[in-house]
């Protein structure tokens, strides 16, 4: 799995689920989410060579897009992320066993959009993170533009 989490609002843009995954699909996810929310000044992630591909950081490179690496073995440079698959983990993962890889997407996407609805987080004043959840208070001033998207990959496990 690939979880793209917004560094700022805690949201959780796409989780993308595959027996494999490769740049190409780092690629696809990517230019989509940075379509239908701009593109973040630099992207932090692990060293998996779907995220250190030449294609990747050339493609970030012509849009703009800073890469932010993490050091091997240490997860805590990606907190936010790191933060957001233990909780998929505990929450879903763990719990459920996929017969097939059509379910395993919607019953992620399921717990995706619930993430990002209804469960209050306490970085945000304990409301969830999804913009439509959100009421803008009075005299709230624009979102500044997004400074950070945190991925990774969530590999191995009890169902991977």
């Amino acid at each position: 799995m690939l979880t793209i989490i917004d560094e700022f609002t805690r949201e959780c843009l796409a989780i993308e689920v595959a027996r494999k995954l490769k740049s190409e699909d780092v690629l696809y996810r990517l230019s989509r989410l940075f379509v239908e929310h701009g593109a973040p000044d630099h992207i932090r992630s692990d060293n998996g060579p779907e995220f250190t591909a030449k294609a990747v950081r050339n493609w970030l490179g012509r849009v703009g897009v800073k890469t932010l690496y993490i050091h091997p073995g240490s997860p805590w440079e990606n907190g936010y992320n790191e933060s957001f698959n233990g909780k998929l983990r505990d929450e879903l993962l763990n719990g459920e066993i996929f017969m097939t890889l059509a379910e395993a997407r919607y019953l992620i996407e399921q717990w995706r959009v619930e993430y990002n609805t209804f469960r209050p987080h306490s970085a945000l004043d304990y409301k969830p993170p999804a913009p439509e959840a959100r009421l803008p208070c009075r005299g709230a001033l624009p979102q500044p533009r997004r400074q950070s998207v945190g991925s990774t990959n969530i590999k191995g496990g009890t169902n991977g």
